[in-house]
């Protein structure tokens, strides 16, 4: 498998989801009649988008917005929301920073200490309003976070790093137990990232509820350029989602997988389930709300590291209302509003009546899906044409 690149090496050949099309299927569904529910750790929700834990996209407000449209927010606990009282002041200064200036901005920013005061606080405000509270941390401190958290009320816990394996091996420091922190913990805990067959059954085996899936494909994220690390996203689902499905078989456990980041458009999203995906995460959807708190910026979780940053800041503007977004009715003609409209009318087209049928739909390569047909969308940047 794979091809020649050189003397006795082979590279596999792997596929984004700008590659790929789905084919329409031979039974169709009326879309108001599909059903878009996910279930993780015994808790079900109505949609399966959910938004990604950078500063720029979730605070307290947009998570509870997100909690009563039938979805959940990622709240990150390494960010502002922790390290400040108050911290609209933050978010507005680096909205308002020059883009020479916002890295080193944004690095100076996350110096100040995180408050385990706030790690609650957060929690405790969102519960306040009857919505999931899931929260999100690296893995150095996901026993301590977890703990606290966790006795504050929060229903989901996520642990995620760049790349995260089941076997991470160092002696500078002490490494978390995966399996051992699933056990203990009563919530249910997401672990990310990853992007290999072996690395999500070895993650799926510690007990994890969920796992996250992509590395490098954000559009704030620098990693692919900064390490040259990633797998494209459509590859990389359907191989998790074999492992997922190979796990399912031995044990009778189903681990959902959540493919995170490289979607922009409805067509991008699903795409991604038709590859696998369980559920997606995505940011710079999100950051373009009206309740984002990043006030049409964004930036990745990885850009105020104080050695080597591996995201950057972007202006996606602010386009509308989250309800927009994720229901309509859509004023732009680009896919980035009502995107659970796209997939359900996506859902109605190849006839998957839930989440678990979109997976066997037909894929094709298909590098001139977004071209074809479409020089007038091109040349005056309206449409299809704006990317």
């Amino acid at each position: 498998m794979g091809e020649w690149i050189g003397k006795g090496r082979k590279a596999r050949r792997c596929y984004g989801f700008d590659e790929i099309s789905l084919v329409p299927g031979s039974v169709t569904l009326n879309p108001n009649e599909v059903n878009t529910h996910w279930e993780i750790g015994g808790k079900r929700f109505k949609v399966p988008i959910i938004a990604s834990a950078m500063d720029g996209v979730v605070d307290v407000d947009f998570a509870v917005a997100m909690g009563k449209l039938g979805g959940f927010a990622v709240l990150n606990l390494e960010g502002v929301q922790t390290r400040y009282e108050k911290p609209e002041k933050v978010l507005e200064k680096i909205a308002s920073a020059s883009p020479e200036e916002a890295t080193k901005l944004v690095q100076s920013i996350y110096l100040e200490p995180i408050k385990e005061k706030l790690v609650a606080r957060r929690v405790e405000q969102i519960k306040k309003e009857k919505v999931p509270a899931v929260v999100s941390g690296i893995p150095a401190k996901a026993e301590r976070f977890g703990a606290i958290v966790q006795d504050a009320g929060a229903d989901i816990f996520v642990v995620q790093s760049t790349v995260t394996t089941a076997r991470h091996l160092a002696k500078e420091y002490k490494t978390l137990d995966f399996t051992k922190f699933c056990k203990q913990m009563k919530i249910p805990v997401i672990i990310g990232n990853s992007v290999t067959y072996e690395a999500t059954l070895e993650l799926m085996e510690t007990g994890a509820s969920g796992l996250l899936i992509g590395i490098g494909p954000g559009a704030a994220c620098t990693t692919r350029g900064v390490l040259g690390l990633g797998v494209p996203q459509a590859t990389a689902t359907v191989d998790c989602a074999a492992a997922r499905d190979f796990y399912f078989t031995r044990t009778g456990r189903y681990v959902p997988i959540i493919t995170d980041g490289g979607m922009s458009t409805g067509g991008d999203i699903c795409k991604a389930f038709a590859c696998g995906a369980d559920a997606v995460m995505v940011g710079s959807s999100f950051a373009r709300a009206k309740e984002a708190p990043g006030g049409g910026y964004h930036w990745g979780m990885a850009t105020p590291h104080s050695n080597l940053p591996r995201g950057t800041r972007i202006h996606v503007g602010t386009t509308g209302t989250l309800e927009q977004i994720l229901f309509g009715p859509a004023v732009l003609d680009d896919g980035t509003q009502n995107l659970m409209g796209a997939l359900m009318t996506c859902m109605g087209n190849i006839g998957a009546k839930d989440i678990r049928e979109t997976h066997l739909t037909e894929l094709i390569i298909a590098p001139a899906i977004k071209t074809e047909g479409k020089l007038f969308q091109q040349v005056q940047r309206v449409g299809m044409g704006k990317r």
